[in-house]
């Protein structure tokens, strides 16, 4: 044992359990392209500012197409009482639609079956 222990020593390529060598930092980082030309360089710009006045043309000429869509305030109005995390059983909120109270449980996500309406006329 001592003997292969001292071959090992003295002759690290003839060891069994050698390490793998140590990652270097081209390893990590993505194959190198090839150099691009003045006039590949050249081309490139030229065909982006192309692409530049085709999308500004056809954004020109059909303005309509990039109008944002309106959200409806109902719905943005729905979703932030289902996500407010303030909310406790016995609250009330008021919306569009009446008076609620909240019914639901806080450790449970939020469902619009739990709003239960208000009845105006029980309230004093």
């Amino acid at each position: 044992m001592a003997a292969a222990l001292g071959l090992c020593l003295a002759s690290p390529s003839l060891c069994l359990a050698q390490t793998d060598p140590e990652p270097s930092i081209s390893d990590y980082l993505p194959p190198k392209e090839p150099e691009v030309s003045r006039d590949e360089w050249r081309q490139r710009i030229e065909e982006a500012r192309r692409r530049a006045k085709d999308v500004s043309r056809e954004r020109r000429e059909h303005p309509e197409l990039y109008k944002p869509i309106p959200e409806d305030p109902d719905l943005v109005a729905t979703e932030r009482l289902l996500r407010d995390d303030s909310l406790q059983r016995g609250d009330i909120v008021t919306t569009k639609k009446g008076m609620f109270v909240y019914q639901g449980r806080s450790d449970q996500p939020r469902r619009d079956q739990d709003f239960v309406p208000v009845n105006p006329k029980s309230v004093r």
